[in-house]
């Protein structure tokens, strides 16, 4: 199982992020955090990781994406293009959560960890993790709110905490506010397929993947496009009373 190779794709937040790596870690990433045009960065991104690790994706045995919570379009960016590879190559997929992935590289804090997205229209997702050996322990299921629903949660957990994500940079006057904690470094804001390409190949070895079509994301809150459509079917069938 030595052979086993990842390609991590995660488009969830503002970041599009690439990674390839296996047992010998993370062999190529490629990170870019400009604007919003995640469709045409992403295959390019996959192109460039694959040239400078010297891989071909034919050599790939799984592919790693971020199910979310996030930003709805380009999670279901990230997702098409990871879905379109694992079939045509006919490998497995391994999806990991973008709060997962936030709170993994503060493993070694020795404190919980509150991870944190901005969710914009005044809420926030957002998950509290405790350090184990080898990684974290999730303690609480992922939530959506505002920032009040999010402050009043942490402070019922009442441990000095470490807060990271763009949400936490975000809302960090009112977290500061009314809670003891550290935030985690700016270059941190945003989950990495480089934490994605090691999760997942830990569940690879143990061999925790699922059918590309069985991938599902995580909303926590229904789609944009689907709210809209709700409210003006709503507004229509006032207007025709």
């Amino acid at each position: 199982m030595g052979g086993v190779l990842i390609l991590g794709i995660e488009t969830a937040t503002a970041q599009v992020s690439v990674a390839i790596g296996g047992h010998e870690g993370v062999l190529g990433l490629f990170e870019v955090c400009r604007g919003r045009r995640h469709a045409e960065t992403l295959i390019p991104a996959i192109e460039f990781v694959c040239r400078q690790a010297e891989i071909d994706l034919d050599e790939i045995s799984a592919v790693a994406v971020d199910v979310g919570p996030g930003l709805v379009t380009g999670m279901r960016v990230g997702l098409a293009a990871g879905k379109a590879i694992a079939q045509a190559r006919r490998v497995p997929m391994i999806g990991i959560s973008s709060l997962d992935l936030l709170a993994f590289p503060l493993r070694h804090g020795g404190r919980p960890v509150a991870a944190i997205i901005d969710a914009r229209k005044g809420e926030v997702f957002w998950a509290c993790y405790l350090p184990v050996p080898g990684g974290v322990q999730r303690i609480s299921e992922p939530a959506v709110g505002s920032i009040d629903d999010l402050v009043a949660d942490l402070m019922a957990r009442g441990n000095d905490m470490l807060f990271v994500g763009d949400g936490a940079l975000r809302y960090r006057e009112q977290l500061a506010e009314w809670l003891r904690g550290d935030f985690a470094e700016q270059f941190l804001a945003h989950p990495s397929s480089a934490p994605l390409v090691q999760l997942a190949h830990a569940k690879a070895l143990r061999e925790e993947w699922v059918n590309p079509w069985e991938i599902q994301p995580l909303y926590l809150r229904a789609p944009d496009a689907e709210i809209n459509w709700s409210t003006r079917r709503t507004a229509a069938g006032t207007g025709g009373a």
